[in-house]
């Protein structure tokens, strides 16, 4: 009997050396958490660089959960079936059948593509995918097109079964969420710092998140925002977490210090040196900012670098070379843009003097900390710290860290 099953190909992994087993069953624990949430009773089995998802709920679902796993490249929605020739052959009518149950818009082009893993089956890949096509030929009287089919059907033949799938959907790729450690992402509310965060999850980052506010000046909006986000990029991680900071008080103790045209950037130290501090009780070992060189006054190569002064722990910057387009295009595809693009009161915006200095250096920086008692600042800062999590609960201080 053909069984219905997800088809998960590994991505970079699967070029990893000693280590990828490692990489492979962190790969797999993060799928097995991310589909146990709609269906507890499905089960994941290996393959050498694949992965088969088998489950008791809608196949759709199933392939969505999967398709927001970061480690896979590609997700294909498939049958299993035994390996014998007559059984893929009739399957495969019977997949295309079901694929396209319009007779009228059914398509009249196909190919086969074959992929034989065991290389002991008694057919060799060229001879099945005959097989299976003339059979298509014979009952669905289609024409085989090699070169533009309107529909390729994939046949694999593995060490056990062989798949049969129509469908190739791209996956998140990358290396599996915290495979490479734990980092604190930065989070404003809009489209730059969302889409660092995602990329930084795709190289094997687990990421906390911290907003800060500028409250008691400015409204809850930003938080809002700010939660959506979090909620959004939650589905390619889990268990993510918002620390929410107010600064608004310690703004305007810089801007009555004298800061003048260098707030701006003071007040970028002043999150860097907060996001340090929590950072290392949380034991994230890296900040994460949407920073893109050139985009705004506060991102020129001397602000960066005046900014990144103000920690010890590294400043990953992964949309430093991107463009606003590239960013906002990427921000529409994995789902960050429309929350993005609401209205807020952004705590960047609170103090602006009437010209921003773009070329700064750490000794002007460190004289207005001085005045302002910059050192007891940021201990008061983060004593304000709240935590959000998705079950919606406030906490004040800091979490344990976990996982």
């Amino acid at each position: 009997m053909a069984q219905p099953c997800v088809l998960l190909k590994h991505g970079e992994i699967a070029i990893k050396g000693r280590n990828r087993g490692t990489f492979e069953r962190m790969l797999l624990g993060n799928l097995e958490r991310a589909v146990a949430e709609v269906d507890p009773g499905a089960a994941v089995e290996r393959r050498a660089g694949v992965s088969v998802l088998i489950g008791t709920v809608a196949l759709d679902e199933l392939v969505r959960r999967a398709s927001e796993v970061i480690g896979f490249n590609l997700v294909q929605p498939a049958l299993r079936v035994s390996k014998d020739p007559e059984d893929a052959a009739s399957s495969a009518v019977r997949l295309l059948r079901e694929r396209y149950p319009d007779a009228a818009t059914r398509p009249r082009r196909f190919g086969v593509k074959p992929r034989r893993r065991d290389k002991n089956f008694r057919l060799t890949a060229l001879e099945l995918a005959a097989h299976i096509g003339q059979r298509v030929r014979d009952e669905l009287g289609w024409t085989v097109d090699l070169d533009q089919p309107e529909v390729e059907i994939t046949a694999e033949i593995d060490w056990r079964e062989i798949f049969l799938s129509v469908d190739r959907l791209r996956g998140q790729g990358g290396l599996p969420v915290g495979a490479s450690g734990r980092a604190l992402v930065l989070l404003s509310g809009g489209y730059d710092s969302p889409v660092a965060a995602y990329r930084m999850m795709r190289r094997g980052l687990r990421c906390d998140f911290v907003h800060f506010t500028g409250a008691p000046f400015t409204g809850p909006s930003s938080t809002y925002k700010a939660y959506a986000l979090m909620r959004s990029l939650d589905r390619f991680q889990g268990g993510s977490r918002l620390h929410v900071i107010p600064i608004g008080k310690a703004q305007r103790t810089l801007a009555t210090s004298g800061a003048g045209q260098l707030q701006i950037v003071a007040q970028r130290r002043l999150i860097v040196r907060v996001g340090d501090a929590l950072a290392r009780r949380l034991g994230a070992q890296a900040l994460v900012t949407g920073d893109s060189l050139g985009q705004v006054a506060s991102q020129t190569l001397s602000n960066m670098a005046t900014t990144e002064q103000a920690t010890e722990l590294p400043l990953l910057r992964p949309l430093l070379a991107w463009d606003k387009d590239e960013i906002m295009a990427e921000a529409r595809r994995i789902g960050t843009y429309e929350v993005s693009e609401l209205p807020d009161e952004d705590c960047c915006s609170l103090i602006l003097p009437p010209s921003v200095a773009t070329r700064t250096t750490d000794a002007q920086l460190s004289k207005v900390e001085e005045r302002a008692g910059f050192d007891d600042m940021v201990e008061q800062v983060l004593s304000g710290v709240q935590l959000l999590d998705l079950g919606e609960q406030v906490r004040t201080g800091c979490a344990a860290p976990t996982g």
